[in-house]
């Protein structure tokens, strides 16, 4: 796609949803990074209404590194996939205390080496609570809108991301990860996209 095809649909975009931002509830980067590991196939708001509780008893890595795994997962029962979100937020507090002196690393490298984090929470995480933008977090919201609209004829979010990240210059980053989601959300759903109300129908290769 042509360069000024795609900054004109990032402009669009931005205008359409001057608000975007990052749905989840966080205060510090490691109760970011956990949010985000409690969202995969789960809801922000879901999430939203489950780390209140958790955050109030297990705010930093050190407390949640010591926590009875029955208990976490207890607490985050409602998110989907407990055991398996429990076991690994225990074992990236530990790892994030005896690797990183207790502090969420800031490289992407780092981020990816703890366990239940992969690409695409790494990039979040690198975003939201370090405002430093590596790459494009690849949801099925990105995902979906990135093959509609022609940026990315891939399936593989890894490969989708390559790909935006050649047509995207860095500065558009920030903005990529927020309205995609909030695109996909609102406007460019999964089940009958609203398409007569979207801002770049005439641009989106489904249409051509």
């Amino acid at each position: 796609m042509k360069k000024e095809i795609v900054l004109n649909i990032i402009e669009k975009l931005k205008l359409t949803y001057p608000d975007a931002k990052c749905s989840l509830d966080f205060e510090t980067p490691f109760q970011m990074m956990i949010a985000v590991m409690l969202s995969a196939q789960c809801t922000d708001e879901r999430v939203n209404l489950t780390t209140p509780s958790l955050f109030a008893k297990y705010p930093t890595a050190e407390k949640m590194a010591k926590a009875p795994l029955e208990d976490l997962e207890s607490l985050i029962h409602a998110c989907g996939f407990y055991k398996n979100k429990a076991k690994n937020m225990k074992l990236a507090s530990q790892k994030i205390l005896s690797d990183f002196n207790g502090k969420v690393p800031k490289t992407m490298e780092e981020l990816m080496s703890i366990p239940g984090v992969g690409r695409k929470s790494a990039n979040v995480v690198m975003l939201e609570a370090f405002n430093k933008p590596q790459g494009i977090a690849v949801d099925t919201h990105a995902k979906r809108i990135s093959n509609r609209i022609g940026l990315s004829k891939q399936s593989e979010p890894e490969k989708i991301e390559q790909d935006l990240l050649k047509q995207f210059p860095k500065e558009y980053y920030k903005d990529i990860n927020h309205i995609l989601i909030w695109h996909g959300r609102n406007i460019c759903t999964a089940r009958n996209p609203k398409c007569e109300t979207c801002p770049i129908y005439e641009i989106c290769q489904k249409n051509v």
